[in-house]
């Protein structure tokens, strides 16, 4: 079965990008929830009509996301936090990430980033993605508090 995605599907695929699923998928999930519709010979023609008419616009978000990733490798990210020797009180996460973020003033919101659970002290690496072609690899540091 061939859909037309309505909006950014994990796994899956990015907005307006033409997918084949399995038939159950698209007709149980994707079109009820809204996340699809059927890529009929029209919609695949109003598709690429919306397409050509957007790609001006969409060299300037990708323009701006570049930019923005600049500025995220600038960042030095440590992130304190309570600790055993080297075993953390609980876990760093996305949303740990997304607050040192917004501490040196860039906001990005957590469901971009992808770092994993970490229970340890030391360097790590995250994932974030700005925009479907500008993905930036972002070091981070765990540093246990002093008492």
């Amino acid at each position: 079965m061939e859909l037309i995605l309505r909006q950014d599907v994990q796994n899956l695929g990015f907005k307006d990008d033409v997918v084949t699923v399995k038939n159950g998928y698209g007709r149980n999930f994707l079109i009820p929830q809204g996340h699809a519709h059927l890529a009929t010979a029209s919609a695949k023609k109003v598709l690429a009509e919306n397409l050509k008419q957007r790609a001006h616009k969409e060299a300037k978000v990708v323009n701006d996301a570049k930019a923005l990733a600049e500025a995220l490798k600038a960042i030095e990210i440590k992130i304190f936090a309570k600790a055993g020797g080297e075993k953390l009180f609980g876990s760093i996460t996305n949303i740990d990430i997304a607050a040192a973020l917004a501490k040196g003033g860039q906001e990005i919101d957590r469901k971009f980033i992808t770092s994993g659970i970490v229970k340890r002290t030391g360097k790590y690496a995250a994932t974030v993605r700005l925009h479907r072609d500008v993905i930036v690899e972002l070091a981070y540091e765990i540093v246990a508090e002093k008492a």
